[in-house]
């Protein structure tokens, strides 16, 4: 494992839910690794695990059992307010209600450095209008954020999370509820501030097809394992053969994505 770009990996990981009467386990034997400049896909079918495994590595859910290391420490012995510095989540969770314009949601991003009163200094005044550029939003700054598609909008929670400006950012199902073309081009932006920006991008997808051609590497959630690759190493070994238990879905290794039959 190279320290110099791993930024997050995982170590026996088992996932899952506790409480007082009994502990009930969804995943186990975790182990997986976030690098720098890599765009990660998280897949796996309806229920195993993909949105527990999010909370999970940052440090929303606790482990069953296993360890979380974020940046050489355990994930669960960082402060709040230094993990906000360190990874940034984009859920799928509707935005409470508010009057903010598309530049003051983007800003919001650069809580984790403001002073006490959200102060921004120029320097997060720069942070937020790069973040703007990289996204290709400056279009959209001064509409409400109620105002705009759902592309649109992902393309701005995602400008927030560079405006965060940490090593990793995570998305839960950014390209649900979005048409071919707006996947695509969300699919596109995140490969390409990934490689340029040098940050490690995950986020979990039913965009299997879309996954597979444009991701760095892939960590596919079955009943049996967890497994972590490129998306060729995958399909080498068949992983996705038995992704889904149904006979007239099949997937097709000569084109590289499933077909029904």
């Amino acid at each position: 494992m190279n320290n110099n770009t791993n930024i997050l990996h995982t170590k026996n990981l088992s996932i899952g839910y506790a409480s007082k009467k009994e502990v009930l386990t969804i995943a186990s034997n975790i182990n997986i690794s976030l690098t720098k400049g890599k765009l990660i896909t998280l897949i796996g079918g309806n229920g195993i695990g993909k949105s527990t495994l999010l909370r999970t590595i940052t440090a929303i859910q606790t482990p069953i059992s296993g360890d979380v290391i974020l940046n050489n420490k355990n994930i669960f012995s960082i402060e709040n307010s230094d993990l906000a510095q360190q990874q940034s989540l984009v859920l799928t969770d509707k935005l409470p209600s508010s009057n903010l314009t598309v530049w003051e949601l983007i800003a919001l991003g650069r809580q984790p450095y403001t002073n006490w009163l959200g102060t921004l200094s120029e320097d997060d005044i720069n942070k937020i209008n790069k973040a703007i550029q990289l996204t290709n939003i400056a279009h959209l700054t001064e509409k409400k954020h109620y105002e705009i598609s759902d592309g649109q909008l992902q393309k701005v929670l995602i400008a927030k999370a560079l405006a965060q400006d940490t090593d990793l950012i995570i998305l839960d199902e950014p390209t649900t509820h979005l048409d071919l073309f707006h996947k695509v081009s969300v699919f596109k932006l995140l490969q390409k501030l990934a490689h340029e920006s040098e940050k490690c991008i995950l986020f979990s997808t039913h965009d299997i097809d879309l996954a597979i051609q444009l991701s760095d590497e892939m960590i596919v959630m079955t009943n049996e394992k967890t497994i972590q690759d490129q998306p060729c190493k995958l399909i080498e070994k068949g992983v996705f053969d038995t992704l889904f238990k149904d006979e007239h879905i099949v997937f097709d290794k000569t084109h590289g994505k499933f077909i029904v039959r």
